[in-house]
């Protein structure tokens, strides 16, 4: 086994221990760590969506903060503020939870679109620039953020300038009869803070570099761009995958093949990723009753409907 594969493999039953029963999940997680990315975590509360998180930065060693969005939040409560200080005659920053490597940001679609922009810079260059500077956040740096997909009331909707930013949406969904019997014992279920890290913040940053170098051949290129080009063509999509999306696709395979033990991308890579990719970053036509309009189906539709490369 290949130093990587057996630093992933450490990372995701780590994980695993505390989010039992969800191994999919977890690589998907894992996936979006290796990537660089960012997760958006929708289902319905109490399934382990805050556990996946805190137990990710346990099992690097990393920082954690855990950032409860509510409407009247300020960007300055995620970003930071400075502060006067009359003794030294100028304003000190004073960073906000932001600065951590791996935040929670909780019911990201209870605060207003204000604050729900003020994480675009930080998710997408690294850095938070406040009073003509730029501060950049640590390495290795990842948002997962949640939201409940079936409660409204009093929700901002996430423009999808700002879902274009999450490489990865993903569900828990409620554990097996048998796991969750487990979880009731509690016997086999670590309690998050006797949770020990099996890598630290270098190995990640290695294993990130490691995903970067994942070889893709030409075919391989060619089959991703016919699956973007096919979104922006269905007729049951108004708006289609951007070139961002496509880049993040192949980010997200490149680090799925890394977690497979593979220095090399192959044809599954692309297509296991493509729901979790691109399905949110396509808008459904409002069409004919009878249409399919749900994105994940049609994504669905279309990785079936284009040849895969031999």
């Amino acid at each position: 086994m290949s130093e990587p594969l057996a630093l992933i493999r450490r990372l995701e039953e780590n994980v695993g221990r505390a989010l039992v029963g969800k191994p999919d999940v977890v690589r998907l997680a894992v996936v979006g760590l290796l990537a660089r990315g960012h997760v958006l975590i929708e289902d319905v509360p109490g399934v382990g969506k805050t556990t996946l998180a805190a137990a990710l930065a346990r099992s690097i060693g990393a920082g954690f903060q855990r950032i409860q969005f509510t409407s009247d939040m300020l960007p300055s409560d995620v970003l930071g503020v400075s502060v006067y200080q009359p003794e030294r005659s100028e304003f000190v920053f004073r960073p906000g939870p932001i600065f951590t490597n791996i935040v929670l940001a909780d019911e990201i679609n209870r605060t207003t679109p204000k604050t729900q922009s003020s994480l675009l810079e930080a998710m997408n260059e690294g850095q938070v620039s406040l009073d003509h500077t730029t501060h950049p956040l640590p390495r290795p740096f990842m948002v997962l953020a949640t939201q409940n997909p079936r409660e409204h009331t009093g929700t901002y909707p996430l423009p999808e300038s700002q879902l274009d930013r999450f490489l990865l949406r993903i569900r828990v969904g409620y554990p097996a009869r048998a796991d969750e019997k487990g979880i009731l014992r509690g016997a086999a279920v670590p309690a998050l803070d006797q949770l020990e890290a099996v890598l630290d913040a270098r190995d990640v940053v290695s294993l990130q570099a490691a995903a970067d170098r994942v070889r893709v051949e030409e075919s391989l290129l060619d089959y991703l761009v016919a699956l973007v080009a096919a979104s922006r063509a269905s007729p049951f999509l108004a708006l289609g995958v951007s070139p961002r999306g496509s880049l993040a696709l192949l980010r997200a395979a490149r680090a799925r093949a890394l977690a497979d033990g593979r220095d090399y991308l192959v044809p599954d890579d692309v297509k296991s990723l493509a729901g979790p990719v691109l399905a949110h970053r396509v808008i459904p036509k409002a069409s004919d009753p009878g249409a399919v309009t749900d994105a994940e189906a049609i994504v669905r539709l279309i990785v079936q409907d284009v040849a895969v490369p031999r």
